[in-house]
């Protein structure tokens, strides 16, 4: 009976966040804002799924440009790839700006501001040395290295022609690990201009006709005076932000292991069972392995066999709150 009364309250708890997280997502925005989001720190799935959810509401919303300001040292290349991709699908225009002053757009960072349908930087940044690597920083080696430089190359070198930059200069920077600074990057033609800040780009661009996507002109009017709309990242992403660093990453699926040994020799303890498979999840996820999505469902599925277990087995409520933790960041 105490089992069935926890997990009641366990879904009354969800039921109670899902409403607060309608509540506060339910702000209108007019069409024809600009679309304000942000990149500072590494390259992962959480800034995927971020970048894409930003794109998707400034799309939703009619909005008339997104600038993407921009401080990364790179990342993993299968979220930087996504980003690219969902980029170069947007039906709004896009700015990357590589800002503040003293950031760059290193590694997973030039593809992406390579791809942008403007490319802008502030002074004292930089944008290259974007050469693979793996993710304890050493070189790739071997036919496994050169298979990923060369697909890298071409990725690249297919962002710069589509875009009109110099394809020459991209290939550079993954095969020897180039860099530039914003004024050489202009002058190569990887970047469009430099600007001291957000106002100074849209005013710059005002009237100007880009190609926002093949064979499809859009002419960029009434920037100076729209309205600013910051999507940031939620409360959630950024915590899952800091869980997604492949040291972390290693720490937990350590400890979950160790969890999961100590539940197995010592049947009924329960805590380290139910901590050793949400570190493993998380993890996971962490390491890039598996996608955000996939990640998610794999969680949900997890709380709801912890629900089902607390039915049956006496844990003193302990699966029952493994199982809403699961469930919470599966369902984010």
């Amino acid at each position: 009976m105490r089992s069935l009364k926890t997990v009641r309250r366990a879904f009354l708890l969800i039921l109670i966040a899902v409403g607060i997280g309608v509540a506060c997502g339910s702000d209108d925005v007019e069409p024809g804002a600009i679309h304000l989001l942000e990149i500072d720190g590494g390259i992962g799935p959480i800034t995927e799924r971020y970048i894409d959810r930003g794109i998707n509401k400034a799309e939703d919303e009619g909005a008339r440009l997104i600038v993407i300001q921009m401080d990364t040292p790179g990342g993993f290349s299968s979220s930087m790839r996504e980003i690219v991709q969902r980029i170069e699908a947007s039906n709004v225009p896009v700015v990357v700006y590589v800002s503040p002053y003293g950031a760059r757009a290193a590694s997973a960072g030039t593809f992406i501001t390579m791809s942008a349908h403007v490319a802008v930087m502030a002074p004292n940044t930089s944008i290259g040395a974007a050469a693979a690597i793996n993710a304890d920083g050493s070189d790739l080696e071997g036919t496994l290295g050169k298979k990923i430089e060369n697909d890298a190359v071409a990725f690249i070198r297919g962002i710069a022609e589509l875009r009109g930059r110099n394809a020459d200069w991209a290939e550079e920077a993954v095969r020897e690990a180039v860099a530039a600074t914003q004024t050489e990057a202009v002058e190569l033609n990887v970047v469009d201009f430099v600007a001291s800040d957000v106002d100074e780009i849209l005013e710059r661009i005002e009237g100007t006709t880009i190609e926002l996507k093949p064979g499809l002109l859009v002419t960029l009017n009434g920037l100076p005076e729209a309205e600013r709309v910051n999507t940031s990242m939620t409360v959630w992403e950024r915590m899952l932000e800091h869980l997604a660093n492949p040291t972390l990453a290693t720490i937990l699926i350590s400890l979950g292991m160790i969890g999961l040994f100590i539940e197995l020799t010592n049947p009924g303890v329960v805590f380290p069972g139910v901590a050793g498979v949400l570190a493993i999840a998380i993890g996971f996820l962490a390491l890039g392995v598996l996608p955000v999505d996939t990640i998610g469902l794999v969680l949900i599925g997890i709380a709801l066999l912890f629900f089902a277990l607390e039915l049956f087995v006496p844990s003193g409520g302990i699966l029952a709150g493994g199982g809403l933790v699961a469930l919470v960041l599966g369902a984010i």
